[in-house]
């Protein structure tokens, strides 16, 4: 990342502007200088930077205002603030507005290209992000899909690769996984996004309706069939066609589909000759369709037809590090949803929500985190509001809201005991201090002052 990392160095004193420009450069970055605040925006506006590296104290604009031009202009540039140490809340300013790191003056050479070192590292995980998304056109065409870790990414990577494509997709895992949202996705990211998406429960159909509800009924076919009725075939032409819990379908109906994933023809109950219908299927289960298929309990041929590309939707305990992105995504629509301002959360509810194995995968944290903010008192999540067995999983007794931890008999290292949470709290948010102290209900200054002490300010 040395090599091609371009670095704006904004600092007005010349000495000082040289030699950090010097160690800079030594280690193997490309380094431009500004003197002012105005000059640096210039440079930005007129170059392609990869960090700033701004001290706070600057004649004309300061090094704040320096940031708030370049979030408003949106350089695509990590930030790193330098102040001194009588003005480190300054930097820390920064920090809480966006910026990714700051350093102390004076500092020593190490400290100085960890923070680069970091700041980089930074932005290139938003630039990767941000890269992601734009494959994907973009996250809201992922219809609420959200998550960063490995399985999600090789998702992610399935639906571009078919999106553009009339293959047929199986979706499979674990209820709860996303597999709807999935098919949503791929629909929206294919050339069908204009035209319907329709989704079936097949698990719901009634056996005796399913021929009319998936192929369409001619007038008089059946009783209470007062008039021509189209099935879901015909009513997903032109776009997709997604089948959930397909494993559930009857024999009988399972030639049917075949025959009209084969040959795009349906025939409607009460008809003789076929219909054309022009619809992209998607299907989705939670059984072990291969092995059904080979032991004889759904139709063979039809599940290679199904599978033609099949994408695994991986359950939550496989991806825990996505915890923290789908608890502030799944807030957010919710409180929109019904219109509540945003609650406090305890940082023992939060250490539940995190730790919890969610085995109903996301529709359970979705449901769970639903019933956290209705049942909200005073601007306050509830302990209490938590599934049975989660206020015992939380390790301490809740009264008057208030935690209450029983030291043993034998004491205890309380300085180990300090940093192993201090750490845990920073893992759990990859780094991002800011939310790692509301984990905490610390304050800010006070929670860097710790992970400083224990030397933990790196751990991600």
């Amino acid at each position: 990342m040395t090599d091609s990392a371009r670095i704006l160095l904004i600092e007005d004193e010349a000495p000082q502007r040289q030699l950090v420009g010097e160690l800079l450069r030594d280690a193997g970055y490309q380094v431009a200088t500004a003197a002012s605040g105005e000059a640096g925006l210039q440079q930005l506006a007129d170059g392609i930077f990869d960090l700033v590296l701004c001290d706070w104290k600057l004649p004309g604009m300061d090094g704040m205002e320096v940031f708030r031009c370049i979030q408003k202009n949106h350089f695509d540039a990590a930030f790193v603030m330098v102040s001194a140490y009588g003005t480190i809340a300054r930097a820390v300013e920064a920090v809480r507005a966006g910026a990714d790191d700051y350093l102390a003056k004076p500092f020593e050479r190490e400290t100085l290209l960890l923070a680069i070192e970091r700041g980089l590292r930074a932005r290139h995980l938003a630039d990767e992000n941000r890269r992601l998304s734009q494959q994907l056109s973009e996250q809201d065409r992922l219809v609420d899909m959200v998550g960063r870790a490995p399985g999600m990414q090789q998702v992610y990577g399935a639906l571009r690769k078919v999106a553009e494509t009339e293959v047929t997709v199986l979706l499979l895992g674990e209820s709860g996984t996303g597999k709807e949202l999935a098919a949503r996705a791929l629909h929206a990211l294919s050339a069908r996004k204009d035209g319907p998406f329709i989704a079936v429960n097949c698990a719901a159909i009634p056996v005796d309706l399913a021929d009319a509800a998936f192929f369409g009924a001619r007038k008089g076919a059946y009783t209470g069939a007062d008039r021509d009725r189209s099935g879901y075939f015909q009513a997903a032409s032109g776009g997709t066609l997604f089948l959930d819990e397909v494993g559930e379908l009857p024999t009988d109906l399972q030639a049917k589909l075949l025959r009209a994933l084969q040959e795009r023809k349906v025939t409607p109950v009460g008809e003789v000759s076929e219909v054309n219908v022009d619809a992209r299927l998607v299907a989705a289960t939670n059984r072990d369709l291969e092995s059904e298929a080979q032991s004889g309990r759904f139709r063979e041929d039809l599940y290679y037809r199904l599978a033609v590309v099949p994408i695994r939707m991986p359950p939550l305990r496989e991806r825990r590090e996505d915890l923290p992105l789908l608890v502030d995504h799944l807030t957010g629509v919710l409180l929109r949803r019904h219109g509540i301002a945003q609650p406090e959360f305890p940082s023992a509810v939060t250490r539940w929500l995190l730790n919890h194995s969610w085995p109903g995968n996301v529709r359970e944290l979705s449901n769970t985190l639903e019933r956290l903010l209705l049942l909200a008192v005073d601007g306050r999540v509830q302990a209490d509001d938590l599934p049975g067995q989660g206020v015992e999983m939380l390790g301490c007794h809740f009264g008057g809201g208030a935690n209450v931890f029983e030291l043993g008999p034998d004491g205890m290292n309380w300085d180990q005991h300090e940093s192993d949470v201090l750490r845990q709290a920073m893992e759990l948010v990859h780094g991002n201090r800011t939310r790692a102290a509301k984990l905490l209900e610390m304050p800010y200054k006070a929670f860097l002052y710790r992970l400083e002490k224990y030397g933990l300010k790196d751990v991600r």
